[in-house]
């Protein structure tokens, strides 16, 4: 490869790498979600369109794409909180498991109909698209303030999901790949216990050693997150090497770097955001550049059967049997998890996989695969917050910071600095600093008013547009943004939690003599509490909501995972009166 042809492929690359961010810009207004964009510019710049590039390097392919996902799965391990698996853990590993089963059976039945595929065929096709994809969840609900049961039960059934989804996929290509391999109950379960449990073993053990490796280790800033990468791409490939799942691991492996004090933390996820993004662009353009769009006009017809039959019947049939095993989860939450049942890289990823075994009709595995993903990422992605409303599983915004920025005070430091800009409306304006009510620990750590920097004395008093920095930990992020920030306004949200807010020990007989509603049948000391354990269960959240007594009921306020209060929604037409 001469010096030309290396600075071609240069010049190609960051140009495609440009258009695609410039192109992310447009998806907003279109309502068409970013990872579409991507794959778009990969279409455009590929043999069929005007860029004219013909690429059909499948191992290169291979390769790109699983050192993106892997790139993707530590980040999104890292933002991953453990507290979330309180409420989500094994709904999400029954959706991640028996739903990925589930779905991939359904799919695999109507693919061997659709596609005059045999039994077994057919179920390739299934497993192959059966999981819902990690980069696409984590891309679209960053950022979004869903019901937290709902928001990290998807989270983590797409971070745990692929290792089912690659052990059917693997498995029935070595049976399909052979005449002498038998479909037995023991080779499956023997399969599976080793992807699950090698890959959790290298995950969780890997993922402390790597830990301990960083807090004792001085190095530069910039060193820490290449640290990190390298530690957990070599964990996701001693994984694969001894017969686990390397993809599991990773994600493991950022979970526990994300919730255990981690030194130089802050920088590491600022590092990892870029190489995310960098990553998600890379792959989809790879991956458009692997698709001939003239070669999905003769599966049209049956290839949009099929995504829509996974959409409206495989994926709900999976999550409402799945979830029909926990009580806190409620219709409308079932529906919205059942809507977004994601597809993105890994399909495609998945789908290289029979052709890079030589199978029959792995061109046709592959391009069903895409067809997918297409359909998927454009109905279910393009409506998501659509669909999140009305579900009502969408928060309000909540007030946050203008800005944030770390501290290192010392090496597995937490503490941060959050900026804040004091609206006029601010009860807090006019009254002197002592007068705050600021959570324990935190202090203003400098104030700006018109561009200049004054000393913070407790006789000082707070102005309109006077900017404040204020120096706490991630505990007091709420509190502190309560105190100095405004939500964004949102009218469609604006009475999401209820008229009233209740305390969760108030009796419901003195709340009846209150408010003059009447309940029947209840006892003198029932209290709110014994109301919300009796509808939701002992794990409820934040948004969470029920009806009784034709009144609508919202979780309101928790704090240290108990319910402190309950909001209650009067009806429409009483609200008017």
């Amino acid at each position: 490869m001469d010096a030309n042809t290396i600075n071609s492929l240069f010049l190609t690359g960051a140009l495609l790498v440009i258009v695609s961010v410039l192109f992310s810009q447009v998806s907003a207004r279109l309502g068409v979600p970013i990872l579409v964009m991507f794959l778009l510019v990969g279409m455009l710049a590929g043999e069929d369109g005007p860029g004219g590039i013909d690429f059909d390097n499948y191992s290169i392919t291979y390769l790109v794409s699983n050192l993106a996902l892997a790139i993707i799965l530590l980040d999104g391990g890292m933002r991953t909180s453990v507290a979330s698996f309180r409420v989500a853990f094994w709904p999400s590993i029954t959706l991640a498991t028996i739903g990925v089963a589930c779905t991939t059976t359904i799919t695999g039945l109507m693919a061997m109909w659709l596609f005059d595929l045999e039994l077994l065929q057919g179920i390739l096709v299934g497993a192959i698209v059966g999981s819902t994809d990690a980069a696409a969840v984590f891309s679209l609900l960053k950022g979004r303030q869903l019901n937290e049961r709902v928001g990290a039960t998807l989270e983590i059934e797409s971070g745990t999901n692929d290792p089912m989804a690659v052990f059917l996929t693997v498995t029935l290509i070595a049976v399909l790949g052979s005449s002498t391999a038998e479909l037995s109950g023991v080779f499956l379960l023997k399969s599976f216990l080793m992807q699950f449990g090698i890959g959790t073993i290298v995950g969780l053990a890997g993922g402390w050693g790597l830990w301990k490796v960083v807090n004792r280790t001085q190095l530069h800033e910039g060193l820490y997150s290449i640290l990190v990468i390298g530690g957990g791409i070599a964990l996701l490939a001693l994984a694969n090497h001894i017969g686990g799942s390397g993809i599991l691991s990773i994600y493991l492996v950022g979970l526990i770097l994300g919730n255990k004090p981690t030194r130089s933390r802050h920088s590491i996820l600022s590092v990892l955001d870029g190489m995310t993004w960098l990553s998600q662009i890379v792959m989809f353009i790879v991956l458009g550049l692997l698709v001939t769009p003239s070669s999905l006009i003769d599966i049209m017809f049956p290839g949009f059967a099929l995504a829509f039959g996974m959409i409206f019947f495989a994926r709900p049939i999976a999550v409402w049997l799945g979830l029909s095993l926990f009580k806190s989860f409620g219709a409308r939450d079932k529906w919205f998890i059942s809507w977004i049942g994601l597809r993105g890289a890994v399909p495609i990823i998945l789908a290289v996989y029979p052709m890079m075994a030589g199978l029959p009709n792995s061109q046709l595995y592959f391009n069903i695969a895409f067809f997918v993903v297409l359909v998927s990422l454009i109905v279910q992605g393009g409506t998501l917050m659509k669909a999140a409303a009305m579900a009502k599983v969408e928060l309000p915004p909540k007030p946050e910071p203008v800005s944030r920025s770390a501290v290192e005070i010392f090496p597995t430091s937490e503490w941060e600095l959050f900026i804040y800009k004091l609206k006029p409306e601010k009860w807090c304006v006019g009254e002197p600093l002592k007068k705050l009510k600021m959570p324990e620990g935190t202090r203003i750590a400098a104030l700006f008013r018109q561009d200049k920097l004054l000393h913070p004395s407790g006789s000082m008093q707070l102005c309109a547009n006077d900017i404040l920095c204020v120096l706490g930990q991630a505990r007091d992020l709420d509190a502190l943004s309560l105190l100095f920030s405004e939500a964004p306004e949102d009218e469609s949200l604006a009475r999401f939690f209820g008229d009233f807010f209740l305390d969760i020990d108030a009796k419901l007989s003195d709340i009846s003599l209150f408010y003059g509603i009447e309940f029947h049948s209840i006892h003198e000391n029932m209290t709110l509490a014994d109301l919300v354990e009796q509808q939701l269960g002992e794990k409820a959240v934040l948004g969470d909501s029920f009806e009784w007594h034709d009144l609508q009921w919202v979780v309101a306020e928790v704090a240290e995972n108990r319910v402190t209060k309950l909001g209650l929604c009067l009806p429409e037409s009483e609200d008017k009166d």
